[in-house]
C-alpha cells in the first residue's frame, strides 16, 4: 500500500496550506484516511480522520474549527485545509489508513506514506 503525502512548506502564523494525499495503487474511499502528525520531540498526534463508510470526519480538539478533511473518490485523494496555523502546528503530516476505521491512536493504522513536512514560522 502507497501512499504520498505533499503540499508541506514554511507558512507564516496565521496562514493556510493544503496538503494532499494520493493513493495509486489502491482506492482511498475504501478505506479510512487520517493525518497524523510528529512535531519535534513530542508524541506522534492523530489529527483528522475520515471515514469510508460514509466520509464522515474527526478532529482532534487541538485543530478543530481550522483544519477542514475532504476526499475527491474521483482523483482518488485527500486533502487537508489548514488555516490560521500556528507554530505549534509545525510538524511532520503523514498521510495513513487503515482498512475500514478511523483510530484514536497513530498506532492504529497499518498503511503509512513518506510524510510532509509543515513548518509555521514568521
Amino acid at each position: 500500500v502507497q501512499l504520498q503525502a505533499s503540499g508541506g512548506g514554511l507558512v507564516q502564523p496565521g496562514g493556510s496550506l493544503r496538503l494532499s494525499c494520493a493513493a495509486p495503487r489502491f482506492r482511498l474511499d475504501d478505506h479510512a484516511v487520517a493525518w497524523v502528525r510528529q512535531a519535534p520531540g513530542k508524541e506522534r498526534e492523530v489529527v483528522s480522520c475520515i471515514t469510508s463508510s460514509d466520509g464522515s470526519t474527526y478532529y482532534a480538539d487541538s485543530v478543530k474549527g481550522r483544519f477542514t478533511f475532504s476526499r475527491d473518490n474521483v482523483k482518488n485523494t485527500v486533502y487537508l485545509q489548514m488555516t490560521s496555523l500556528k507554530p505549534e502546528d509545525t510538524a511532520v503530516y503523514y498521510c495513513v489508513a487503515d482498512p475500514k476505521y478511523c483510530g484514536s491512536s497513530w498506532s492504529f493504522y497499518d498503511y503509512w506514506g513518506q510524510g510532509t513536512e509543515v513548518t509555521v514560522s514568521s
